[in-house]
């Protein structure tokens, strides 16, 4: 099978990476890419979020199956002009994007299909921002409406703060969601769709804010763990039926059928599980370490679900160990990135047991160096027995690693590995 992803960072990266180890697939390529992905695929320069472009190279390479991994290009539409030319292609419609384009078309299906969240209101102007939060109360929630790469979400104690960044949305002609906080610890599920049908993947939680103890703004995602062996028994099949299916089956009743990844942002609060947010995608950086685990091939699947026959798919195995990725990112990231830098160590840190490097953010200069080209450039991957000696490998390889001004947090899995995380279940 000949497969084409389309994207330029860490989660096409492990997807490029999966479906290299594929047997059934023998041609991956990815466009646009970054400089880790051209050392492993042929990579191709065109503009992801043009569909046309992109169809034209999916017909150029006879690609049996189109993978489009970031959100941009689904708004796009990609996945339009591929179904119409009759690709197979793993990813939703631009109609069925909106669960993630738009934060009230979200809620506004959960709603419909009774699908547990966190009460919100829509504001267009300052006064409708300034009533919901009062009405909502700290921690205030504000989320731009559209996409926002992980990073138009505020959560603050500061209502000036909160009441600002809505003023900076309304300024650019946007809306935001203002949301009630929900407590508890943070969960993202992967729910692989075909319109009808569902399968989940391997639970992981990730770490959004820039430094740790979770303090500083918020960031597309730090790094992130799986499996999580505090959670309960029955948290996925709870998950798939309070959420998953019943949105699958009101994006079909609107006419809209989801065909992709339904990326369930979710937290266990002391009412029980609620949805924060809805991806239309594949999340980085959890799909590093989910996809590290998985040993089903990942090309059969993501076909099937392309092809509406996931309900015929094999049933997915996993490895018993543990992955932890620890991104690192440049200077200044989340808010203007520094780039140019040469990245040192890359080598070194491949070379640590039980580590691989995925890249995000990078390129190479005209010397043949890689170098910082994104926010988040890079995501350091580990495999271990347990949590403590993956952490430790990531760690280690994290160590290798170096460019003025690079970070990274120190803290990621470590109250997991302490054993510090209870549901509010158990800690009742």
């Amino acid at each position: 099978m000949k497969v084409l992803v389309i994207g330029p960072g860490g989660r096409e990266h492990a997807i490029v990476r999966a479906l290299s180890a594929d047997p059934y697939v023998n041609e991956v390529h990815c466009a646009p890419g970054n400089a880790g992905i051209a050392q492993d695929v042929t990579t191709h320069n065109i503009d992801a979020q043009d569909p046309q472009a992109v169809l034209a190279l999916a017909k150029e390479l006879a690609s049996e199956l189109v993978i489009v991994g970031p959100e941009a290009p689904l708004a796009a539409g990609i996945a339009d002009a591929l179904i119409e030319a009759g690709i197979p292609v793993f990813g939703p419609t631009k109609a069925a994007a909106q669960l993630e384009a738009s934060k009230a078309f979200a809620k506004d299906v959960m709603a419909a299909a009774q699908v547990p969240t966190a009460m919100a209101h829509v504001a267009t102007n300052s006064a409708e921002a300034a009533s919901a939060l009062d009405d909502f109360g700290a921690p205030y929630v504000v989320k731009d409406d559209g996409l926002a790469a992980g990073k138009g979400v505020v959560v603050t104690n500061d209502r000036a703060e909160a009441l600002a960044h809505a003023e900076v949305c309304f300024a650019a002609g946007g809306t935001v969601v203002i949301e009630e906080f929900l407590d508890g610890p943070e969960v993202s599920l992967f729910v692989i769709c075909d319109g009808k049908h569902a399968v989940p993947l391997a639970p992981a939680q990730d770490f959004k804010r820039i430094f740790d103890n979770d303090q500083g703004p918020n960031t597309g995602g730090m790094g992130a763990y799986s499996p999580l062996e505090w959670l309960p028994e029955t948290f996925v099949d709870e998950v798939m039926d309070r959420v998953a299916y019943p949105t699958l089956r009101e994006m079909e009743k609107r006419g809209t059928p989801f065909t992709g990844v339904l990326y369930c942002g979710l937290a266990i609060t002391k009412r029980g599980i609620r949805v924060i947010e809805f991806n239309a995608r594949f999340g980085d950086p959890e799909t590093q370490a989910v996809l590290a685990r998985l040993k089903t091939p990942l090309g059969g699947i993501l076909l099937a679900a392309a092809n509406g026959t996931l309900d015929d798919a094999e049933q997915l195995r996993w490895s018993s160990k543990t992955a932890v990725d620890v991104v690192i990112a440049a200077e200044n990231y989340p808010d203007a990135p520094v780039k140019g830098e040469i990245i040192q160590g890359l080598e070194q840190a491949n070379a640590v047991p039980n580590v691989h490097v995925m890249h995000a953010g990078t390129s190479a200069d005209a010397d043949g160096n890689i170098i910082v080209s994104g926010g988040r450039v890079l995501a350091v991957v580990a495999l271990g027995d347990d949590l403590s000696s993956a952490r430790a490998s990531a760690y280690a390889g994290v160590a290798k690693i170096s460019w003025p001004g690079a970070q990274s947090r120190s803290d990621i899995a470590l109250k997991a590995e302490r054993g510090e995380i209870l549901t509010n279940e158990e800690s009742k």
